[in-house]
């Protein structure tokens, strides 16, 4: 399980950075002209990634109702 949990948080990190980056990207881009639809993918990808992150996240964080 430890392993598991490991991977999980190495994918998180991995997942946020790449959100980051596609965020900086995309903030770059949005203010040039260019291709609509390439920055389309790049928003779907980035909230792609938003997803997987929430998912993870909601893995690795035990529910607690006491």
């Amino acid at each position: 399980m430890l392993r598991d949990r490991e991977s999980m948080l190495r994918r998180l990190h991995e997942l946020r950075s790449e959100h980051r980056d596609l965020d900086t990207v995309i903030d770059r881009l949005a203010r040039e002209p260019m291709d609509q639809l390439h920055l389309q993918r790049l928003k779907k990808r980035k909230l792609h990634l938003k997803d997987e992150v929430t998912w993870i996240e909601s893995r690795l964080i035990p529910d607690d109702i006491a």
